[in-house]
Parts: C-alpha cells; structure tokens; sequence
C-alpha cells in the first residue's frame, strides 16, 4: 500500500522531458506559422518565434510546476488565480526586455522591430497560458487514471488472493467435521453410511468447484444447506429438531458458501453439546435486495460458549469474509439470551 501511496504522489514528476518536448515543440510551429503568416516561413521567421518562445519557458513554468501544484491542485483556487494573473502580467510586461536582450545577445546582425503590441503580447500570453495549463492537468488525469488503474489491479489481485486463503482455510475445516461424522456411523456399522457418503460428494462437489466462481446462484447455496442438514441428521441426535425457511428468489446470486460455517458452527456449539431437547432453526429470506439470514440454536449453559463461538475459525472466515466482498454493504451480528445463540446476517444484493 505504500508503493501505491507513492506512486499516486508523483503525479507532479513523471515524464517531464517529454511533456515539455511536446509542448514546446507543438508551440513553437503553432506560433511560427502564426507570426509569419507565410506558407513557407522564413529564417527571420524562426529566430523571432524561438526568441518569443524562449521568454514564454520561465513564466509557463513557474505556472506548470509551482503554481498548479501548490495552490490549484490542493483547492486553493483564489489564490490560485491571483498569482496565475501576476505571474502573466509581471511577464507580460518583461517580455519586450527579454526578447530584446536575446536578440541583442544572440543574433547582434539582425534588426528586429517587434510584431506585437503591448495589448496583443498580452492576449498571447493569456492564451498560452490557458492552453498549457489544460495540457498540464489533461496529462496529469490521464497519468493518474493509468497509475489508480495498476492500483486496482493490484487491489484487486490481493483481495482475490485473501479470498482464496480464507476459503483454503474452510474447506479443510468443512471437511474435518465431514469425515468425523463418516467415521461415527462406521464405527457403529450402521447402514445410512452409504447415504452419507452420497451426501458428503455432493457438498464436495459443491466445495470443490462452485466455491470458484466469483457468484454463484441462491438456489446452489441452499442446495448446499440441505445437504449438509440432512448429512449432518445422520448422527440422530435424541430429540433434535432442525428447521430450515426458506422464502427467496433463488436466481439472485451471493458469494458462495457464506453460510455454511454458521451452520456449522450451530451443530457443533449448539446440537452437539449435550443439551436437552436441542434444536437449530435457520431462516433464509428475501426482500428489495436484502438478503436475510438468521440461524438460532440452544446450548448448554455450561460450556463456555462465548469463546468457542465468537471466536471459531468459522465465523472468524465469515466475517472476513463479508468485509472484503460486501464492504459496507451488509451488518452482521451475533448474540447469546439465555441459553440461545444466535447470529443474523443481512447482505444488500444491489449491485
């Protein structure tokens, strides 16, 4: 972030020589046609245009280099303009003493009568003045749009890699839970391990490829939520009760499996710490664009429950999660009543 810092900081520096080569180049013809009023100037022609150009350099650039920078580009408009019209009046007036001391120091066998009038110097350097100034910030946005460019690009390409590390760390986290629900049933030989396995492909398949995609379809995600409930129902635990409302248009797509770990996490600290009569209750809906997600479950008071839930790899990921992909875009709480635990997420699907 630094490097980018620094490089937005040298608006004011790059390509200096070449900025001024084309410039004064593009001057200098635009005004030797312009005094000569010939198809074909002559030698006198081109010594009088450089010696005028020459007494333009020291005013245009105290304007392109001190004045823009230090007053117009940090708002300082007023001031701005104060010492734009100094800067060309002061010149203005000296420049029939500096082109006669150039022609006189330079060019002693020539005998130049000036072309222009005090009103009409006046009016070139106004106009030059203008016109090199526009160039200068035209140049300037130009360089900076390319320069905020390679910044995103560079944005973006670490909030990608942040996001594949947080998913790297879910998908071996997912799937440590899955095989130890696999290695439950087969210890106790029962039968639904088949269905099981069954189950757990297709939440892979799902973790394995869908979880790519920058955005996947609603209708995926909760595909991938009845999967693992009905996975995770292998292990009959005594008087459970899961529910899962689902009311949404299952064409809008979110970032894939944000919602997973919540679940998660609400078998593990909620259905599986022993407590009587255990229940999750997930809901799912959506309204205008927001997305809403509440999931709710017990637990048993006894288990210190603020430190494994609030601080669980799971919601951990999710959080990050939601604040690269959703900055600003969505609230996220957590809470404990009594002996419930419950988190609500709300995501604004606009785009």
């Amino acid at each position: 972030m630094i490097q980018n810092k620094s490089l937005l900081q040298r608006t004011n520096s790059h390509n200096v020589a070449r900025f001024n080569a084309t410039l004064w180049v593009c001057s200098f013809f635009i005004l030797l046609f312009l005094f000569s009023g010939r198809t074909s100037p002559e030698k006198i022609d081109y010594i009088y245009t450089i010696c005028f150009i020459t007494t333009l350099i020291v005013p245009v650039s105290i304007n392109l280099y001190f004045l823009i920078p230090s007053y117009l580009k940090k708002e300082k408009n007023v001031v701005f303009l104060v010492v734009f019209v100094l800067n060309m009046v002061v010149f203005s007036e000296l420049n029939p003493l500096f082109f006669e001391f150039i022609i006189t120091t330079f060019f002693n066998d020539y005998y130049f009568i000036s072309y222009h009038n005090s009103v009409e110097i006046y009016f070139i350097f106004f106009i030059f003045f203008i016109l090199s100034t526009l160039s200068k910030l035209a140049e300037d946005w130009v360089y900076l749009n390319q320069v905020e460019n390679k910044v995103l690009k560079a944005q973006k390409q670490e909030i990608e890699h942040q996001l594949y590390s947080l998913k790297g760390q879910i998908n071996p986290h997912f799937l440590f839970n899955s095989l130890n629900v696999l290695y439950s049933l087969a210890i106790d030989k029962k039968e639904d391990v088949t269905n099981a396995i069954l189950q757990l492909s297709d939440i892979l398949r799902y973790v394995l490829y869908d979880i790519e995609a920058d955005k996947i379809p609603l209708s995926k995600e909760i595909d991938l939520i009845k999967s693992y409930i009905a996975f995770e129902k292998n292990r009959q635990i005594k008087n459970s009760i899961i529910t899962f409302d689902c009311k949404v248009d299952e064409q809008k797509e979110i970032y894939p499996m944000l919602f997973l770990p919540m679940i998660e996490n609400s078998f593990k600290h909620g259905l599986k710490s022993g407590v009587q009569n255990p229940y999750v209750k997930i809901k799912l809906t959506e309204k205008d664009n927001k997305l809403r997600f509440t999931i709710s479950n017990n637990f048993k008071t006894a288990i210190p429950l603020e430190k494994n839930m609030y601080k669980g790899i799971g919601l951990k990921n999710i959080k990050e999660n939601l604040a690269i992909i959703y900055p600003e875009k969505h609230t996220f709480k957590t809470e404990i009543k009594e002996d419930v635990y419950m988190v609500k997420l709300v995501i604004d699907l606009k785009q």
